[in-house]
């Protein structure tokens, strides 16, 4: 894989009602899904294919026992490692967690921990499959429809975040934007590519988390299709810097996303 260590290369929706979902985020977003039932270890994983063609991600069907065991519906990104084995011994040096041990597949090796303050996330390191040696993910994409273009963490401790994440993926910190009473929204960098931001969590919020910002062709369009399939719009549309809108949403399974796109009306 040609990303560079440190790219955010796969995200993954967990979810109780794979069909339902599928059909939510298919209307909301343009998506189709494909795989259904159980798979290798009983696991029923389901893929997110693009209008284009092109991998979104995946979907990991919650099984009872996963739920008993703590698992929710939720969205999580993954960050290319070169080693699993070096980054998650790092990590959890520096205070992060274990929440699910290095598991190796067909595709690769991922492990899935939290950052000192909690946020949970997927390290991985993958195996091309064979011919496809320099192909490259796309599934964050910052400027294009049903790509998620946008990774927000939202934490207990903005300084140390930053830190962790600079020293352990190669990011880097420039520019800010003043929120008020909310704090600082501090932009985020990796290399020449500004990968999303770091805010302050706000008192609602259960737990130090990341939010990614699925890209739409129109925000209205999707706004509504998040109220007719069943979802929350929570907060917005919103007008952000560069003219487009932004908003986050709760899907029917109450898993928590965001959307960003233009508004076309």
């Amino acid at each position: 894989m040609t990303n560079p260590t440190g790219s955010f290369i796969w995200y993954e929706l967990m979810t109780t009602d794979p069909d339902a979902a599928a059909a939510f985020y298919g209307s909301v977003v343009g998506w189709t899904f494909t795989g259904e039932g159980p798979q290798a270890g009983g696991i029923d994983y389901r893929h997110i294919v693009r209008g284009d063609g092109g991998s979104g991600g995946g979907m990991l069907v919650l099984t009872d026992e996963m739920c008993a065991g703590g698992a929710r519906p939720c969205w999580l990104g993954y960050i290319f490692v070169a080693d699993i084995d070096a980054a998650v011994a790092a990590i959890v040096a520096d205070g992060g967690k274990v929440l699910m041990p290095k598991m190796t597949i067909e595709v690769g090796s991922f492990a899935l921990v939290t950052d000192p303050q909690g946020a949970p996330f997927y390290v991985m390191t993958p195996v091309p499959r064979p011919g496809m040696e320099g192909a490259a993910s796309d599934a964050f994409s910052p400027m294009e429809a049903q790509h998620v273009r946008w990774n927000e963490l939202s934490t207990s401790d903005p300084d140390a975040g930053i830190a962790f994440y600079k020293k352990h993926f190669g990011w880097s910190q420039e520019g800010e934007m003043d929120m008020g009473p909310m704090g600082k929204y501090r932009f985020i960098q990796h290399g020449d590519l500004g990968i999303g931001a770091v805010m302050p969590k706000m008192p609602e919020m259960p737990m130090s988390a990341w939010s990614y910002y699925i890209g739409v062709d129109d925000i209205d369009r999707a706004a509504a299709a998040v109220d007719a399939g069943g979802g929350k719009v929570l907060h917005g549309p919103m007008e952000i810097p560069g003219g487009e809108f932004a908003l986050n949403g709760m899907d029917p399974q109450g898993a928590m996303f965001g959307l960003v796109g233009p508004r076309k009306g």
